[in-house]
């Protein structure tokens, strides 16, 4: 089987996988954090929108996301520019994971920043530490300290959620599998094959987590001894 073009095309699903994850992590962490900020707004013409969108991302199920998007999209460039616009259904899937992701990553975001004591950051405006340098030198180490496992989760289900591309033509790993078990009627064999890639991308990640976590919380603690003092 090793040998065979089947695994070689399973692999190549599989680094599309990899790919269409990476790339609604990266934008939805930084949806997350306009999201977050919307949402902790004084201004209510800032918070009231980012919270109904949010609200709404949260309530609908990802397929129907997944679906609005690529559809949607389209109409919509074409209201805009009145020609035909196809988005691909790699980008449509990308922006459809990254709102869903960053639709309960803002939360957890906001609840990171919360956890911080108030007493943080005004030891650091006593140093004479300007805000920016205050939120990213001191705030930010022991926020995305406390994020990091409930962003190692959501990730997790985000890596999941990529098999509903399929439905828009996208073929990632689980859809390759399905198309290979149905070629060769070995239906096990090729979904145990996807699933340990699956897991292997699971397992490097939590590896990742638990270093990144043990920098942060060697970095958030002399920061905050620092600040203190």
């Amino acid at each position: 089987m090793a040998l065979s073009g089947y695994a070689l095309t399973l692999a190549e699903a599989g680094w599309l996988t990899i790919q269409l994850a990476f790339a609604s992590l990266l934008v939805g962490l930084v949806l997350a954090v306009f999201f977050a900020g919307g949402e902790m707004s004084r201004y209510r013409v800032l918070s009231w929108p980012t919270t109904a969108l949010v609200t709404i991302l949260r309530g609908l199920p990802e397929l129907l996301v997944v679906l609005f998007i690529f559809f949607g999209s389209t109409q919509v460039l074409f209201i805009l520019t009145g020609d035909y616009v196809e988005v691909s259904p790699f980008l449509s899937g990308v922006i459809a994971l990254s709102l869903i992701f960053a639709a309960y990553a803002a939360q957890t975001l906001r609840g990171a920043l919360k956890a911080v004591p108030n007493g943080q950051r005004e030891a650091a405006s006593a140093l004479g530490i300007s805000k920016q340098r205050a939120f990213i030198r001191v705030v930010l180490p022991q926020a995305v300290r406390h994020a990091l496992p409930g962003l190692t989760n959501q990730w997790l289900v985000l890596l999941k959620d990529t098999a509903l591309v399929s439905l828009i033509g996208v073929t990632d790993l689980l859809k390759q599998a399905q198309l290979t078990a149905a070629a060769t009627h070995e239906s096990f064999t090729w979904y145990a094959c996807a699933a340990a890639i699956y897991l292997v991308i699971t397992l490097i990640t939590q590896r990742v987590v638990k270093r990144m976590d043990k920098k942060f919380s060697s970095q958030g603690l002399g920061n905050a001894q620092g600040a203190s003092a």
